[in-house]
């Protein structure tokens, strides 16, 4: 993945499927974003404008035939973001007959670079209401595309970039995210309190790049208002 444009970052930069990009008087469309192996489509969920995701069948990933990793799969902005606050809000539904595995994954990607590197924060809403502990303590993933993905992570640092939260498919739930140096806060639905706090983001402090929303297998995936502002 390369990037095909670049923008500048303006201040509080919004792009939301029923609102206006800063500065322009036309909502914004898909084709605003660059797709990553996705396709995207002005829709709606509960009732509400949004953005719809989907990933070819295809690509769903066959745990008999490869090992189950985070990708690139994605539809992203291409600005020139380092520091400051993404907001979103998202929501999830499984495929018919989604894999096993299938979570609903859904996500904010960050910082994706001109070589396809990116941050990312994402949620696995169905293990937020699973009988397992195990799998409740990974609702929430941080990841580092390419080179650090969530097995990666896992075996090196048991739980420091997993943690739980109260999830659920099938309804909108606001992501903001806070970005400062090799530092991202994760905050959910208007709490105060960080749902996860990175403090060593793997791509480094200086790392910019564009701003996107990112899926797996098994998800249909709807955002609306995504806004970007960048810190003073």
């Amino acid at each position: 993945m390369n990037l095909l444009r670049t923008a500048p970052l303006a201040a509080g930069m919004l792009f939301a499927a029923e609102g206006h990009s800063a500065g322009s008087s036309a909502p914004p469309s898909a084709a605003d974003f660059i797709l990553s192996g996705v396709s995207l489509e002005q829709s709606s969920y509960k009732g509400e404008p949004a953005f719809r995701m989907t990933m070819p069948s295809e690509a769903i990933q066959d745990p008999q035939k490869e090992k189950l990793a985070d990708r690139d799969f994605m539809a992203w902005l291409p600005l020139d973001f380092g520091n400051g606050v993404i907001e979103v809000e998202v929501a999830s539904e499984l495929v018919e007959n989604a894999p096993a595995y299938a979570r609903g994954f859904i996500g904010l990607t960050f910082r994706i670079d001109r070589d396809g590197r990116f941050e990312s924060i994402y949620l696995r809403p169905t293990n937020s209401t699973a009988n397992d502990q195990i799998r409740r303590n990974h609702s929430i993933q941080y990841v580092a595309y390419p080179d650090h993905r969530f097995d990666r992570l896992r075996q090196e640092s048991p739980e420091k970039y997993e943690s739980y939260a109260e999830l659920d498919l099938g309804r909108w739930i606001q992501m903001k995210i806070v970005v400062s140096g090799d530092r991202a806060e994760l905050y959910l639905d208007d709490n105060p309190r960080a749902a996860l706090i990175v403090s060593d983001l793997k791509l480094g402090a200086e790392q910019q790049g564009g701003v996107g929303v990112w899926l797996e297998s098994g998800t249909v995936a709807y955002f609306r208002n995504l806004k970007v502002t960048p810190a003073p």
